[in-house]
């Protein structure tokens, strides 16, 4: 039974897309943008790259700032145990 679904639903998902391909490819494969040229994919993958770099940056600025204040939160609690 659970195969039978399965395969109703995958032939069901593949005749909608057979259908929605031609209706989405109608000015002959021009981006948002234009014409895609060399310029374009230049600057997009630029884009990428400068992307990922900020977010590692802001990422491990955000995980080392948590940090300092976990260990600021351990030592108060150590301090209030030993009294000093």
């Amino acid at each position: 039974m659970k195969a039978r679904i399965t395969l109703l639903a995958s032939f069901a998902l593949t005749a909608w897309l057979v259908y929605a391909v031609p209706a989405l490819a109608h000015d002959n494969g021009e981006g948002l943008v234009g014409e895609t040229n060399d310029k374009i994919i230049t600057f997009f993958s630029l884009g990428v790259v400068v992307f990922f770099a900020v977010l590692v940056s802001v990422l491990s600025w955000l995980q080392s700032t948590l940090e300092k204040r976990k260990d600021q939160r351990k030592a108060t609690a150590v301090r209030d145990i030993v009294g000093w």
